[in-house]
């Protein structure tokens, strides 16, 4: 009984290993800039919009640009669920990379659902990216949802 009982143990935690493995190691705060890595675009799914910004190297001004860009406005992106990922090893051919195939410099967003909503092969300002992301139908509706309970709260404590 305490072999059996150790076996199931043993498996139990090797089997939480390999799925946490799986994951980031940290859930990303929105706003927050991070590696892509071994990242998948799914593990966000439904619950942030990744801004995947692509070069050949770190060097890039293009990449350098683009982040700046980003990083000055980032409370405007972490209003809508934004986290930035950042690839600049072509050679490593990461999860995120395979799956968008940038060419040299890219910057990619993302929709909750998973779907590319943007792409384009030079830096592009935070003005337009919130506007296409206040574009998606689950950002507008998840506007209308925060001005009802805006509403409902306002009528409560009248």
């Amino acid at each position: 009984m305490t072999r059996l009982y150790a076996f199931t143990l043993a498996t139990a935690v090797a089997a939480s290993m390999a799925c946490a493995a799986d994951e980031p190691a940290e859930p990303l705060a929105f706003g927050s800039v991070t590696t892509a890595g071994d990242i998948e675009l799914d593990s966000f799914r439904w619950q942030a919009r990744p801004i995947v910004v692509f070069a050949d190297t770190p060097a890039d001004p293009r990449f350098q640009q683009q982040l700046s860009m980003l990083e000055a406005e980032i409370d405007r992106l972490a209003e809508r669920d934004v986290v930035i990922l950042t690839d600049t090893d072509p050679d490593a051919q990461g999860p995120i990379r395979t799956s968008l195939r940038p060419r040299g410099f890219q910057v990619a967003v993302v929709a909750k659902d998973g779907t590319v909503v943007l792409r384009k092969p030079f830096p592009y300002s935070v003005r337009e990216i919130t506007r296409t992301i206040d574009k998606t139908p689950l950002r507008e509706q998840e506007v209308r949802d925060r001005r009802a309970e805006r509403h409902r709260e306002g009528a409560t404590s009248e």
